[in-house]
C-alpha cells in the first residue's frame, strides 16, 4: 500500500500517513509559469495499491487537475490499483438539473475521475447519496456520524439535547445523529429558498423550548442558513443552539457571520483544509477524521469489510 498526498489538505493526508505508519510517496506536484500542473513520482510505484488523498476544495479546479494528473502519472507509472480518496467531493452540489438547459457537474467530474484511470473511490459524507450511482467504479461513501456523535456526548452529555435539521432533505441524516445520541429527538427547520446563496426560515417544526439544540448538516457554505436556523430556535425558547457540518467550506464572510450570530460554536471536520489557524476567539473548531479515513484505507487494502465501521 502506498500514500500519496495531493497540494489540497496535507495536514490530513499526513495525520493519515501517521495513523497508518506508512510515509507518503515521493512525489513531485508543482506548477510550471503559466500555472499548469506538473506531477512526477519520484519512487518506484509498479504492481502497488494506491490510494491518492486530494480534497476538490478550494481551488476546486485547481485541485481537481491535481487529482486528475495524479491518476493519470500512477496509471502510466503501472500501479495496480489507484483509489481515489476524496475526503471533500467537489462539484456535489450539482448532481441534478435544477432548471433547463444546466449541467450535472458531478456526473461529469466523476466520468473525468474514472477515464483518468481511478479503480475506486473512498469519500466522506456525499452531498447526495445518488452520487455513488455517478460513478462506473466502486465507490465508498462514508459518514463523519461517529465522530460527531463522540464529540457530541464527550462534550454535551449531560444537556437536554434536541437534534435539529435545517431543512427537510437534511432529515435522513440528522434521525441518524438522534440515533447514535441515545434516540434524542428530533426537530425540523421549514426554510424557503429564493435563489442560491440565500435562504430564509420559516417555521420550526418541534418543540425546542429549554433544549440544547444541535444543528447537523453536510456542508456549512456561506452560513447563511446555519446562522439564521439559530436565531429561529433561540426564539422559539431553545437555550443554545451548536451546529455539526462535516465540510467546512466557509466561503466568502461565513466566518463573520457565525461570529455575529446566535450559534454557541460550530464545528466542522478537518476534510477541507483552511491553510492557516482559526482565530483563538473563533467559534469554529476543526475535528480530525484521519482516523476514520485511515482506517477505511486500511480495510480497502486488506479486502476487509468497510461498512462494519459504522456498526
Amino acid at each position: 500500500m502506498k500514500l500519496l498526498a495531493g497540494n489540497s489538505n496535507t495536514p490530513l493526508a499526513q495525520s493519515i500517513s501517521n495513523y497508518l505508519e506508512v510515509p507518503l510517496t515521493d512525489a513531485s506536484v508543482r506548477r510550471f509559469a503559466d500555472e499548469e500542473v506538473f506531477v512526477e513520482i519520484n519512487e518506484n510505484v509498479r504492481g502497488e495499491d494506491v490510494f491518492v488523498i486530494q480534497s476538490t476544495s478550494y481551488p476546486a479546479n485547481d485541485n481537481l487537475m491535481e487529482l486528475l494528473i495524479c491518476i493519470d502519472a500512477l496509471r502510466r507509472a503501472s500501479a495496480k490499483r489507484i483509489t481515489a480518496v476524496l475526503p471533500y467531493f467537489g462539484y456535489a452540489r450539482q448532481d441534478r438539473k435544477p432548471g433547463p438547459r444546466t449541467p450535472i457537474s458531478a456526473k461529469l467530474v466523476a466520468n473525468l475521475i474514472t477515464t483518468a484511470g481511478a479503480s475506486r473511490v473512498l469519500s466522506i459524507d456525499l452531498h447526495a447519496g445518488q452520487i455513488q450511482g455517478f460513478f462506473d467504479i466502486p465507490t465508498d461513501n462514508l459518514f463523519a456520524s461517529p465522530v460527531i456523535a463522540a464529540d457530541i456526548q464527550a462534550r454535551l452529555a449531560n444537556r437536554n439535547l434536541m437534534v435539529v435539521s435545517p431543512d427537510v432533505g437534511g432529515v435522513v441524516r440528522a434521525r441518524g445523529l438522534a440515533k447514535r445520541l441515545s434516540n434524542a429527538p428530533l426537530a425540523i427547520v421549514d426554510k424557503r429558498r429564493e435563489k442560491a446563496g440565500e435562504s430564509e426560515v420559516m417555521n420550526i417544526i418541534g418543540d425546542v423550548e429549554g433544549r440544547t439544540c444541535i444543528l447537523i448538516d453536510d456542508i456549512v457554505d456561506s452560513a447563511g442558513t446555519l446562522c439564521n436556523a439559530a436565531a429561529a430556535l433561540k426564539q422559539q425558547g431553545a437555550v443554545e443552539v451548536f451546529a455539526y457540518c462535516t465540510h467546512g467550506v466557509l466561503s466568502g464572510g461565513a466566518a463573520t457571520r457565525v461570529a455575529k450570530s446566535e450559534l454557541s460554536e460550530l464545528v466542522v471536520t478537518d476534510s477541507i483544509s483552511s491553510g492557516e489557524p482559526d482565530p483563538k476567539d473563533s467559534k469554529i473548531r476543526r475535528l480530525t477524521i484521519a482516523p476514520l479515513l485511515a482506517e477505511a484505507i486500511r480495510r480497502i487494502a486488506d479486502e476487509s469489510s468497510v461498512s462494519s465501521l459504522f456498526d
